[in-house]
């Protein structure tokens, strides 16, 4: 082998190896991202290449069923991992874009949705993006106004389902990928799509950076350190919005407290909204988004009830809170309540479950009862224990600051057609019982 092909061979081996030889000590499984193409067979043969690590693997195969040919394509790959001595799996998945969604973040979602069931705890998924796909990251993010975040582009190693997701190539050149693959005769499929420049990232890649670099030839590499130097500043960021996100957030209801939030100034607002953002695993918002936050619905008068609506998340207001809900509940039909389930669903899909307690209502009278759980229709009251008198819900409701979209769809437990309990936040006197064994208390999720 000439000294030229044995640098190659050996600069993508290393980078494979390092990665996986951080994670060795409790490695399982290692799944590795195989769409037939040149990227991921190059990353799929040096892997089968590491005897240690070889009967670990699993080539993963994506059928996307948007490509006529994908049927023989999953074939090949088949064929291939056969070929190098290691497991294959095919996932179908449904890649059609949902409303709001381009063909390329459908797929792309869809893809990632199905390799994260797949990873349990000390299991590893490989992806073989390289280090001019981190250069169109950072140009695509760039284009679209992003902040530290995005341009810190595609991290190497990153949490992902139970284990984590690594990119051994990321700082490897597409050169000496195909020069790899020349040099050990694999064979790879070219998918079409590809070509097709209707697509951001394939526009970029055909007609935009070739020109590019022909003036900067190291685009790839300075554009990858800047990228390096940006997540480094957004740790560090991370790290100071974490802490005031602290101050604000509240664990309980997963809400910001407006009054905390307004004592820091506008940038680290913004901040601790994105904070917010990402410790729900919610889509990042743009900053026109996170600007209405803070200006239309923050501000907004303490007896209103604003909502926005973007990026798959309603953002609320009720008094001195900001919610967010990625769905919004809609009413439910009355149902009974058999006695042998302990669990209920609704209409609405939300779910009633009873667990056993010390106190609340006694597993005698609730077998004895007819059950049934109904919505709000305005008027209800409750005698509390421990209370004198009769209270109207409403009442209730509004002194224990529970927001009004929560109340209309708040489950009303009737025993024997007289109320007996609101969701799981009161039972009625008549019904509860403390300080005796064989009780049940009911959540709702």
């Amino acid at each position: 082998m000439k000294e030229s092909k044995r640098k190659i061979y050996g600069e993508i081996e290393s980078a494979v190896r390092s990665q996986l030889a951080d994670v060795a000590a409790n490695l399982q499984r290692i799944y590795i991202g195989y769409s037939g193409g040149v990227d991921s067979h190059v990353l799929l043969h040096a892997c089968a290449t590491l005897p240690e690590f070889k009967a670990k693997i699993t080539a993963v195969y994506i059928h996307h069923g948007l490509q006529s040919e994908a049927d023989d394509w999953a074939i090949h790959c088949q064929k291939i991992a056969e070929k190098l001595g290691v497991s294959f799996l095919i996932q179908r998945v449904n890649a059609h874009p949902n409303s709001g969604e381009s063909p390329e973040e459908a797929a792309r979602n869809a893809r990632y949705a199905a390799f994260k069931n797949l990873i349990n705890k000390n299991d590893v998924l490989l992806i073989a993006q390289h280090r001019e796909d981190q250069l169109e990251t950072v140009l695509l993010q760039l284009f679209r106004g992003s902040g530290l975040r995005g341009l810190a582009g595609m991290p190497e190693k990153t949490p992902f389902g139970n284990g984590e997701l690594l990119r051994p190539l990321l700082n490897i050149s597409k050169e000496m990928i195909t020069d790899y693959a020349a040099e050990q005769e694999l064979n790879w499929i070219e998918d079409p799509s590809n070509q097709s420049t209707i697509y951001d990232r394939n526009f970029l890649r055909q007609e935009i950076i070739p020109h590019l670099k022909q003036r900067w030839q190291s685009l790839d590499k300075t554009v990858a350190r800047a990228a390096t130097h940006c997540a480094e500043a957004q740790t560090v960021i991370s790290k100071l919005a974490q802490t005031q996100f602290e101050t604000v957030f509240n664990l309980l209801d997963n809400t910001l407290n407006i009054l905390a939030l307004q004592t820091y100034s506008p940038s680290e607002q913004r901040l601790i909204v994105r904070q917010w953002f990402d410790f729900l695993g919610l889509k990042m918002p743009s900053h026109n988004f996170v600007q209405r936050i803070l200006n239309d619905v923050m501000v907004a008068r303490v007896d209103s009830s604003p909502i926005l609506t973007g990026h798959g998340v309603n953002i609320r207001r009720y008094r001195t809170k900001l919610y967010a809900m990625t769905h919004v509940l809609t009413g439910f039909e009355w149902c009974e309540w058999e006695h042998e389930k302990t669990t209920l669903t609704l209409s609405n899909q939300q779910n009633l479950t009873i667990q056993s307690a010390d106190c609340g209502i006694s597993h005698a009278v609730w077998h004895a009862a007819t059950i049934t759980v109904k919505m709000r229709r305005g008027g209800e009251t409750l005698a509390l224990p421990n209370r004198d008198g009769h209270h109207e819900l409403k009442k209730l409701f509004q002194e224990t600051n529970i927001p009004p979209w929560q109340r209309e769809n708040m489950p009303l437990i009737y025993l024997n057609d007289e109320l007996a309990a609101v969701g799981n936040l009161w039972i009625a006197a008549a019904f509860f019982t403390e300080k005796m064994a064989g009780c049940i208390q009911i959540v709702c999720e």
